[in-house]
């Protein structure tokens, strides 16, 4: 099962989150309003993000749904 590393550091106003270990080649494209997607720098795939200015009543998150368990029908 993957593990999710989330990363909080309210001195920088910054949270970061990884689905994937961090790489040492990888990369930041920056999506709008402060998101920013981190890659492989090899692959190109999302292995992560960061929020900058992230404070805890930050309100990016209000269109986010969060649903856990298993999708059915997928093989």
């Amino acid at each position: 099962m993957a593990q999710v590393k989330i990363y909080y550091e309210p001195e920088m106003e910054l949270l970061t989150v990884f689905w994937q270990p961090p790489r040492k080649n990888q990369i930041a494209t920056e999506l709008g309003d402060g998101v920013i997607l981190i890659k492989d720098g090899t692959t190109g795939e999302p292995i992560g993000m960061e929020l900058l200015a992230y404070h805890p009543s930050d309100n990016r998150f209000d269109a986010v749904s969060v649903e856990m368990g298993r999708l059915a029908g997928i093989s």
